[in-house]
C-alpha cells in the first residue's frame, strides 16, 4: 500500500485526487455508484503506483504515506484496504 486516505477526508470527499491520479486508482468517483453513502474516498492498494500526484492536490490534507500516515489514523491502512475487498 503506497498511499491512504485518512480521517480529514470524511464528509469532505473533494475530488481533486481522482482528477489528478493518472490510474484511477482512487474510489468512489462522483459517477460511481456508493458515492453519496461513503463517508471518505478510498485509495486502491493495488492499484496506487505510489506518484504522489494526490498528496498536494488535497485540499484537506487528508492523503499519506503508509510510513507517514500518523498514529491516530493508522486503522485508514485497513479501512482503505477493506474497501476494495467488497
Amino acid at each position: 500500500m503506497a498511499y491512504v486516505i485518512a480521517e480529514p477526508c470524511i464528509n469532505t470527499k473533494d475530488t481533486a485526487c481522482v482528477d489528478a491520479c493518472p490510474v484511477d486508482c482512487i474510489h468512489p468517483r462522483k459517477d460511481e455508484p456508493g458515492y453519496e453513502s461513503v463517508e471518505l474516498l478510498y485509495i486502491d492498494p493495488v492499484e496506487c503506483i505510489d506518484c504522489g500526484a494526490c498528496v498536494p492536490v488535497c485540499p484537506v490534507s487528508a492523503i499519506f504515506t503508509l510510513d507517514d500516515l500518523p498514529e491516530k489514523w493508522s486503522e485508514y491502512a485497513q479501512i482503505n484496504a477493506d474497501y476494495f475487498q467488497k
